[in-house]
């Protein structure tokens, strides 16, 4: 018989390897009928006025890492509002799941299930892993395969991309990424990437569509931190300025004749919505509307370099100095951090 190391790898990994289903009350569909539009005729859904259902919208993997129940996944699986989430980790074992936290900024996230002495993977070190390395992906593709092995490489390391969420649509900046030819497909976010040992390297987050074997995952030390801080203290504890903007580059500057092509723009999402959060470190620091935030503590902000990701370097409760620019003029603000509630 075959001796493949990856055999071991299923055997030791797959067991705790879930699959998250999410699911929504929706009205109850009575029927359909036909809809006349431009020459064609399409397919319309009948919803009833009174009652609705249970509707499974959409899923994805994730892996325990505690024997109590704590799972990683991908915080885009696990971002809409007002749905129940629930965790199958065999065809007759299934739990309701609770998010503890979730970062938009290194797509990861923490889940909760009541349960006791389950099998949990061992997480490696990504700063360790090596161009070429064998990995293993497991997951749950299409949300109907489940524990489906793919094995391959690491393709390459540190890799930027802009992802594109299949149900919220919204498009999120990815860093730091593991490429790997190992085949990720949509329900594979969130599984994990494993070496020949069985620890985990990385998260599985995003695939390129079109083309073939270029799927990509997070490196597994984004979330070390990020659980250690879980399970002290229930949440992720994450610094907070409180300022709504954009980050500016030479296509943005050039639209709008601003005076420089890098910093973060404060300024409004959405008519009447105020682009300062009241009581945060940035209304302490009296910036304003239209500010360009330049530097933090000396770290300039780019698209490269944003705003998020340097807060990130810093802790909740220390003071920050602010280069701002302010009609046509350089100003030094500074504040002490707040936290993200």
């Amino acid at each position: 018989m075959e001796k493949s190391p990856i055999i071991e790898v299923a055997k030791k990994v797959c067991p705790a390897v879930i699959t998250i289903t999410i699911t929504k009350d929706l009205p109850k569909v009575e029927g359909f009928y036909f809809f006349p539009f431009m020459g064609k005729e399409f397919v319309v859904p009948r919803v009833g006025k009174k009652g609705k259902e249970k509707i499974k919208i959409g899923g994805g993997s994730g892996f325990i890492v505690s024997p109590d129940g704590l799972i990683l996944t991908c915080r885009h699986v696990v971002s809409e509002p007002e749905v129940d989430y629930t965790v199958i980790l065999e065809p007759e074992k299934n739990y309701s799941a609770k998010v503890l936290a979730a970062d938009p900024l290194i797509d990861i996230a923490v889940l909760k299930i009541n349960e006791k002495n389950l099998p949990f993977l061992d997480l490696g070190d990504s700063n360790q892993i090596e161009l070429g390395q064998t990995v293993v992906a497991i997951g749950n593709p299409l949300g109907e395969f489940y524990d489906t092995l793919s094995a391959g490489i690491i393709s390459g390391l540190s890799r930027k991309i802009q992802a594109v969420g299949l149900l919220s649509r919204q498009v999120e900046s990815l860093r730091g990424l593991i490429q790997t030819d190992a085949a990720i497909n949509p329900g594979n976010s969130g599984g994990p990437l494993v070496d020949l040992e069985g620890k985990v390297i990385g998260i599985n987050t995003a695939m390129v569509m079109g083309a073939q074997n270029i799927g990509f995952a997070i490196p597994i030390n984004y979330a070390k931190k990020f659980l250690e801080e879980v399970k002290k203290y229930g949440k992720i504890k994450v610094p907070f300025l409180g300022i709504r903007y954009i980050i500016l580059d030479k296509e943005i500057a050039q639209a709008n004749k601003l005076p420089v092509d890098y910093g973060a723009l404060i300024v409004r999402e959405t008519l009447g919505e105020p682009p300062i959060v009241k009581g945060s470190a940035a209304e302490k620091a009296a910036l304003k509307e239209f500010d360009i935030i330049l530097e933090l503590s000396g770290e300039k902000i780019t698209m490269d370099n944003t705003l998020a990701e340097v807060l990130q370097k810093h802790k909740i409760g220390e003071e920050i100095s602010l280069k701002v620019l302010r009609e046509g003029k350089e100003i030094i603000l500074k504040t002490i951090l707040g936290e993200r509630k």
